[in-house]
């Protein structure tokens, strides 16, 4: 199994490409010669990006601006991906949330809840019939080493990428024999402005370059991983460490940890 050959006509989509590991897949797609349509709310930052990329590789940059929180704007950017051929969907776009949930803004909740799940099923459902069609195609769904334990304190983040992780690998499964491949990223620590959105900045770069993974790094697995067709990609050791731990250690050990650690990374 392979990544499907790079095609004027048939582009890679990436969500929330304006910074950090999205910005990374753009960069190393468009390397390969793969032309690119790049989505974010505001397409304004993400100019500078498209035309370095066109000048130095010489592909194809188109931008579209999209909330993907919003329904109304989601269905209208998910009729325009059913009517083109898709050749990579990367499921990129999210963010995170902490603090107990009685404390937080409920419609910011809402919003993470529709750009981390929903807006993932959402577009992977308008691209899949045309590549299973084609027989050839690639999804890559960003979830997260959260996704593989409840958090208390990050309880909407947690579990948003909890569906994002288990819809991967099912369809992962799903699409065995049909030329088509799904594989779920799920990162740990990585140095981006994630951490800098979610309000906990302060925890940036903590334990080195031990603990924390460059985006390029990220993305470079993850492309690499698609093009193996594997399962799961989990880059570095601590995250394959949170993984083990999240998936295996007792929840009646693992919560009261968890809740102590993450309660206060707003404090």
């Amino acid at each position: 199994m392979s990544l499907p050959r790079p095609l004027k006509e048939s582009p890679v989509v990436i969500t929330g490409a304006s910074s950090g590991i999205g910005e990374e897949l753009a960069k190393q797609f468009a390397a390969r010669g793969y032309s690119l349509i790049l989505v974010a709310r505001r397409v304004d930052k993400l100019a500078l990006l498209a035309a370095n990329l066109r000048q130095e590789y010489q592909v194809e940059v188109n931008l579209r601006p999209c909330d993907l929180a919003d329904r109304q704007e989601r269905t209208k950017f998910r009729k325009e991906l059913e009517k083109i051929n898709v050749s990579i969907l990367c499921n990129n776009a999210g963010f995170a949330t902490f603090g107990r949930l009685q404390e937080l803004d409920a419609d910011r909740e809402r919003e993470e809840t529709e750009v981390n799940a929903v807006a993932v099923q959402d577009l992977t459902l308008a691209v899949l019939p045309k590549m299973i069609q084609r027989k050839t195609g690639a999804i890559l769904i960003v979830g997260s080493t959260s996704g593989h334990q409840p958090t208390p304190a990050n309880a909407t983040y947690a579990a948003s990428k909890a569906f994002a992780n288990s819809f991967a690998e099912s369809l992962h499964s799903e699409l065995s024999g049909t030329g088509v491949t799904c594989t779920l990223l799920a990162p740990g620590p990585t140095i981006t402005g994630f951490n800098e959105v979610a309000g906990i900045s302060k925890i940036d770069g903590v334990g080195g370059n031990f603990v924390w993974v460059t985006a390029e790094r990220v993305a470079k697995e993850a492309i690499q991983g698609m093009a193996c067709n594997r399962r799961i990609v989990i880059p570095g050791f601590i995250a394959q460490a949170q993984t083990l731990g999240g998936r295996y250690t007792p929840r009646i050990i693992l919560l009261p940890i968890l809740k102590q650690v993450f309660s206060r990374l707003k404090a």
